[in-house]
Formats: structure tokens, sequence, C-alpha cells
């Protein structure tokens, strides 16, 4: 069991962290730097961006569920 979550921890971690580098940079700050403050807001928050945004929620409460987990276990098999 605690392999098991192990793993699907590190997926986990992992696909947040690209999921997070996918979103848009909304700021003036190290997006802009690179290039992507050109570019114009012309629609708000297209379909894609929002489902991104839930994908990102789902995978961090599954990350959070994990260390929990994880904690529980360490905690009460001693």
């Amino acid at each position: 069991m605690t392999l098991a979550l192990e793993i699907v921890l590190v997926i986990a971690a992992v696909l947040m962290t690209v999921f997070v580098l996918l979103h848009k940079g909304k700021g003036g700050g190290l997006s802009s730097l690179f290039g992507g403050g050109v570019q114009a807001n012309l629609s708000g928050s297209t379909i894609v961006e929002k489902n991104l945004d839930r994908y990102t929620v789902i995978i961090t409460l599954i990350w959070l569920v994990c260390i929990v987990g994880l904690n529980l276990i360490q905690t009460f098999a001693a």
C-alpha cells in the first residue's frame, strides 16, 4: 500500500508541475521577461484554460491525499 501511494505521489507531482507550467502567464512577472507580455489577451479565459485549471486542481487534490495517506500509514504503522 505504501509503495502504491509513493508511486502515485511521484506521478501526481510530475503531472502537477507540467500542468502548472502549461498555464498562461497572467501578470507582468517572469512570463513577460521571455516575451509572454507581448501577446494581447483577446478573449479572456478559454475552454482549454478552464479544463487545465480543473485538471490541475484534481491532480493537486490527489497529491495531497497521497501525502496525508502516507503520513497516516507512517504514524499508525509504528
